[in-house]
């Protein structure tokens, strides 16, 4: 009878294996990992993120084509785009969603509704508390969490100052439609009116409109400040060639602006911010934590970056402290 009975469980426990089921997370020993991934348009920037996710995921053991999967959807800068996306993602019962900027997290959030169980990390985020899609950044309380790119925008106003130290009048180049930029936008703004300089906004709400807008610039500023707007460095190549041309110096929000032809900026590193998304995420399949009580982090490390090229086109010298 002992015999019978042992039998018994050693067959009910190998079902159990088969079945996939255990007392661990997502990520525990058999299992793969089901993450959907939604990235709100294509730039140097938010693509880094997103390679410095998957690479971290890989150096803690997460490997995809072995115990991960990644369905990546890019919304292409639409927000309706980002709707249906995140709606797919979660009705495909992913074990953890990444939305890489505003517009994406934001669609995600709201497509959760009831399925608040389902982990959802955010990154290329200026400030996720201002944008609503946690209670605090210090404490989301639901179940989103991830990192901010806050970009140190005063230092970045003073780069500007020490690059064009004659001017007066500085536009603003951003998206309205971005909480993000908006929030920027009220930073540089306050930086801007301590160094004694007037500030203009120039707004774009599509692509289409974007080299209008910066031809208008012209003989009205003389400087332009563009914060980590995505529409912004999406078409930031149309944007510097116009800026270029007409003598305009462009400061920018992140490296990936500046290698398409902006003259600096005081940056973050996108890839580094999505391998510390990345140790969010291990945390999160293994157990180990919960968004609601991950706080939001941040990189506190910046780097100046500098187009010696759109310099040397502006006839700007890079004073020697810079250098």
């Amino acid at each position: 009878m002992k015999k019978v009975l042992a039998l018994c469980l050693a067959v009910a426990c190998t079902a159990l294996v088969l079945a996939g089921c255990n007392t661990g997370g997502a990520g525990s020993a058999g299992q793969k990992v089901k993450i959907g991934v939604i990235q709100f348009v294509a730039h140097d920037a938010l693509d880094a993120a997103y390679k410095g996710f998957v690479d971290g995921l890989a150096e803690a053991g997460y490997k995809e084509g072995e115990n991960v999967s990644f369905d990546f959807q890019n919304a292409q800068g639409e927000i309706a785009n980002c709707s249906s996306i995140a709606t797919k993602l979660v009705n495909d019962k992913n074990d953890l969603i990444l939305a890489i900027a505003t517009p994406a997290a934001q669609a995600v959030a709201q497509a959760t509704g009831d399925a608040k169980n389902l982990p959802v990390l955010v990154t290329a985020v200026t400030d996720p508390q201002d944008a609503g899609l946690v209670a605090s950044n210090e404490a989301p309380g639901g179940n989103v969490t991830g990192t901010s790119d806050l970009a140190p925008v005063a230092k970045q106003i003073e780069l500007l100052k020490q690059l064009v130290p004659e001017a007066k009048t500085i536009g603003f180049l951003y998206s309205s439609s971005e909480a993000n930029s908006v929030f920027q936008i009220d930073l540089a703004r306050a930086a801007a009116e301590e160094l004694g300089l007037t500030t203009q906004d120039f707004t774009v709400s599509s692509t289409n409109e974007m080299q209008q807008v910066v031809q208008s610039m012209v003989g009205k500023v003389d400087a332009v400040y563009a914060p980590t707007d995505n529409m912004i460095a999406s078409g930031m190549p149309a944007v510097a060639a116009i800026a270029n041309q007409n003598k305009l110096p462009v400061i920018v929000g992140e490296v990936g602006m500046v290698q398409n032809g902006a003259l600096a900026s005081y940056s973050l590193d996108y890839y580094e911010l999505g391998k510390i998304t990345a140790g969010q995420a291990v945390k999160i399949l293994k157990g180990e934590a919960t968004p609601a009580t991950m706080p939001i982090e941040y990189q506190t490390e910046f780097k100046l970056e500098l187009n010696e090229e759109t310099a040397q086109t502006l006839g700007i010298t890079i004073p020697a402290d810079l250098q």
